[in-house]
């Protein structure tokens, strides 16, 4: 009789024990993720409360002036806004593409055994450090620039009446067109190496059926591979931009740190995160460090603003394709 009672209670009890294990795993995996928006809720609401007076003493003319002078203490912030801007834009143009490119080869082209050595090289890149990038960017990339393709853009596309105003200027190699072509083979390790494990993905049988219906490898790749794997590409795409937008060191490099607002591609610039680490440890007054923790916050916005439309992009992909978001 107690035999039967003590196994019969213990399907119970491991039961109850294994509900309570479920709760605290839930409680704890809660917590976490409920820790993460805390640090970022707080970290965005000190960088506010750290610019507020930065915002309040300019204004809307904090966002739309080009004036940047520590002597009267005027701060503004659409020139580091600007550069911030065309470098990352520029960058994608570059690297979305070499990257598609790469992953393509590697994944339905290059034979086996070059695939493994040439993919371990390309996620090397990306542990380089941004301080290389930018050492090798100014003393190696920055000559080449300034003797070769700047003065090859201002003596042919600057002569071009619509775009001319892009490319021309003086051929200093330092210039929103060099950070913006460092940035991109700073990303193209993370966009490549995100779509080439993607493609890897897609399961065989739809790349051997569309050869058996007479597809060729390109129309495989743009009828089967990126259609099945198109949320993940994009995804990829803006983690590449999230790094482009916030990168400091090697564009403090490059760029060439200058307040100066100007539509030519080789004129230097200045973005959000070179001014901030340039000038921080020189603000001499309150208002000067309060416009550069504004210009940190605005960097967060941004940032926060190009993630939230890639998470909305993939929404919308995953219901027009039926899947679950």
């Amino acid at each position: 009789m107690s035999a039967s009672v003590h196994s019969g209670l213990l399907p119970g009890a491991a039961a109850r024990r294994r509900r309570r294990g479920d709760a605290a795993f839930r409680l704890v995996a809660g917590a976490a993720a409920l820790l993460v928006l805390a640090v970022l809720g707080l970290a965005a609401l000190s960088m506010l409360l750290g610019g507020l007076p930065a915002f309040q003493r300019f204004g809307l003319h904090f966002f739309l002036g080009t004036e940047w002078d520590p002597v009267t203490k005027r701060f503004t912030a659409l020139v580091p806004v600007y550069g911030t801007l065309v470098t990352a834009v520029i960058a994608m143009l570059i690297a979305v593409p070499v990257s598609f490119g790469i992953a393509v080869f590697l994944n339905e082209v290059a034979p086996a055994w070059m695939r493994a050595p040439v993919g371990a090289a390309i996620e090397l890149l990306a542990g380089v450090p941004s301080i290389i990038y930018g050492m090798w960017g100014l003393f190696v990339f920055v000559p080449f620039m300034s003797d070769y393709v700047d003065p090859w853009l201002d003596a042919t596309l600057g002569q071009l009446p619509a775009i001319g105003v892009l490319f021309s200027g003086p051929p200093l190699g330092i210039g929103m067109l060099t950070a913006g072509i460092i940035l991109a083979i700073m990303v193209i390790p993370f966009i490549s190496s995100v779509m080439r494990d993607v493609f890897a993905l897609v399961p065989p049988p739809l790349r051997e059926s569309a050869f058996a219906l007479g597809a060729t490898r390109w129309e495989v790749v743009r009828q089967v591979v990126l259609p099945y794997t198109r949320s993940a590409v994009v995804g990829g795409i803006f983690l590449g931009l999230g790094r482009a937008l916030g990168e400091t060191m090697a564009v403090t490099f490059v760029l060439g740190n200058a307040h100066e607002f100007s539509l030519s591609l080789l004129a230097p610039g200045n973005s959000i995160a070179a001014a901030i680490a340039n000038e921080f440890t020189e603000a001499d007054s309150a208002i000067y460090r309060q416009s550069l923790i504004a210009l940190g916050f605005v960097l967060f916005v941004v940032t926060f603003i190009v993630l939230a439309v890639a998470k909305l992009m993939l929404l919308r992909l995953a219901r027009r394709a039926g899947g679950r978001p």
